[in-house]
């Protein structure tokens, strides 16, 4: 992992978006169908999300890599899609998926992967909070 996966330190990348540039993509917040949590916030494109759909299986678009990100391919962590909703603007989606196994995130806790939304930011402090260490 990372720095900032595994720093306290709050490090927003507002550039994010600028970066791609040249990328046709929408944000998708993934879903977990059975719990409610967001678990991932990503980005898909047309190619990516019909391959979802004929799969039935999670496919995002990776910005970094360019190229369609099968969620488990190297993990194992498969997610079946459920649902797809659609904002009022056609800008964004949401993707309700459920775990086939595992969580979503390439971090993890005392071994055990995490969902992407394992930090909360202390507004007081400005610094990142781990929830499971909180919940200790």
């Amino acid at each position: 992992m990372g720095y900032v996966e595994e720093t306290n330190e709050l490090k927003l990348d507002f550039k994010k978006i600028t970066r791609m540039i040249g990328q046709e993509v929408i944000p998708v917040a993934i879903q977990n169908v059975n719990t409610k949590e967001i678990i991932l916030v990503a980005y898909t494109n047309e190619q990516a999300m019909l391959e979802s759909i004929k799969l039935r299986r999670l496919v995002l678009w990776s910005t970094s890599r360019n190229e369609l990100w099968y969620k488990g391919k190297t993990s194992g962590n498969e997610f079946e899609l459920i649902e797809i909703l659609v904002n009022c603007e056609q800008n964004s989606l949401v993707y309700k998926v459920r775990p086939l196994k595992g969580n979503i995130c390439h971090t993890s806790y005392k071994g055990v992967a995490n969902n992407c939304f394992y930090r909360r930011i202390d507004m007081e402090s400005m610094r990142l909070v781990n929830l499971k260490e909180e919940n200790e």
